[in-house]
């Protein structure tokens, strides 16, 4: 893919146009990081590159970007550019095409990004990017108030550069973040959510919740979030250690105390996909049944083998109601902090159990969906003398499913009949 950047460039040079890597192929490259993607800018106008190459796409012309297409890659080539007055503090109101790299690199958010490389590799650093960090800072180019007031989502762009690459936040530039910090109002939810992913997603979701409850900055969004509650005595510390995304997210809501309402209503707010929240949303709701089963006379349970019995009971019928998935995301939390359950009310006895047994005992299922059960809704209708068909149907099915989860009664046929002709003839359905 480098080299197809190199081919881009050369064939700009070659036209009489300036043009160099810009952004954050540079940064990485400086860094010794992989590098995701390859940005041009260039003296040409976004017509002169699409006359120039034979596969483009029009990506936004008003704003001097094509993207130029060489194989199975794609590569950004924007016009040097500076921009007028901003609107509602995220966007340019205009955007005037220019023949220097200089002012195009001005207008950049912060200096570790606002550096270029030449067709020899030579870098190109005005506002002293690579110095900034190798000192460890992150700095904003020029005057950090402008560049926040200019586009209001920097300052959580800033929080995470700052996490993601293990950079200190410059003072004038954290001052100015939280000084400004009000302007996020302006910014839309679906914007902030994809910064929040990434942070949560990135190599230091500590350090980036951390600096977010420092700024105050989430109780400035434009809807308000519960997510804002997150202080530092109830951080995820153990968050990086886990792999998965839903994990993440799971373990940061319960962490804050939230419920599985609360949580999916944060989550519609941010705009997360309905299969994430649903997913979120399962994983605290399995929490919450086996919290309070516990906690539920739990002076009855003080001996050992009736605990573990009970745990057994409440994650196998937890896994029927909200999915083995639910339930192995608690138990990935529990495994990269085991005292976890002990801020909740569970002791550690209970969760050194969970943790011990929880994947023997979803693996045990011998079922956990009603598509697996040996008897459908017809054939209970079959051998019902002729019942009219309603909700008694699930009811028993539903019956049916969880004492063959739990290991109670053969997942075979006939025995199911019987059981459901029992199960109706003693509920009276």
């Amino acid at each position: 893919m480098e080299q197809g950047a190199y081919t881009v460039l050369t064939k700009l040079q070659k036209q009489g146009y300036e043009a160099y890597l810009v952004g954050g192929c540079v940064r990485d490259k400086q860094l010794h990081r992989p590098v995701k993607d390859y940005d041009i800018a260039t003296s040409a106008k976004p017509e002169q590159v699409l006359d120039l190459f034979e596969r483009t796409i029009p990506t936004g012309l008003q704003h001097g970007t094509v993207t130029v297409v060489l194989g199975a890659h794609h590569y950004e080539v924007t016009t040097f550019r500076k921009e007028a007055a901003y609107e509602q503090f995220r966007r340019p109101a205009e955007v005037q095409f220019i023949d220097s790299l200089h002012e195009d690199l001005q207008r950049r958010d912060f200096t570790m990004n606002a550096m270029a490389l030449d067709q020899h590799g030579n870098l190109i650093d005005p506002f002293g990017g690579l110095a900034d960090m190798e000192h460890g800072l992150l700095r904003c180019v020029g005057d950090a108030s402008e560049r926040f007031t200019e586009d209001a989502l920097r300052m959580l762009r800033c929080i995470r550069f700052s996490a993601e690459y293990g950079l200190e936040v410059e003072a004038a530039t954290w001052k100015a973040l939280c000084e400004h910090s009000l302007l996020l109002k302006h910014i839309a939810m679906e914007r902030v959510r994809m910064e929040l992913e990434r942070m949560i997603a990135g190599a230091d979701p500590v350090k980036a919740l951390g600096l977010l409850v420092s700024s105050g900055i989430l109780r400035e969004t434009k809807q308000a979030l519960k997510l804002a509650q997150l202080n530092p005595q109830h951080m995820p510390a153990a968050i990086h250690l886990l792999l998965e995304s839903d994990a993440r997210w799971t373990y940061l809501f319960l962490s804050i105390g939230l419920n599985a309402a609360e949580i999916e209503a944060d989550m519609r707010v941010l705009t997360f996909s309905v299969d994430q929240i649903k997913r979120v949303y399962k994983a605290a709701a399995a929490f919450y049944m086996l919290r309070e089963g516990l906690l539920l006379n739990q002076d009855e349970y003080v001996q050992e083998p009736a605990l573990e019995k009970k745990l057994e009971h409440l994650w196998k019928l937890g896994a029927l109601t909200y999915g083995k998935a639910a339930w192995l995301t608690i138990y990935n939390i529990l495994a990269v902090e085991p005292r976890w359950m002990e801020s909740h009310g569970i002791t550690v006895e209970a969760g050194s159990i969970v943790l011990s047994r929880g994947k023997e005992w979803l693996d045990a299922l011998i079922v956990d969906s009603l598509k697996q059960l040996q008897v459908g809704g017809k054939e209970l209708l079959a051998h019902m003398n002729n019942k009219s068909p309603g909700p008694w149907v699930t009811e028993v099915l539903n019956h049916l499913l969880q004492e063959t989860a739990l290991g109670r009664l053969p997942n075979e046929t006939c025995l199911l009949i019987a059981e459901a002709e029992q199960f109706v003839k003693y509920h009276n359905l």
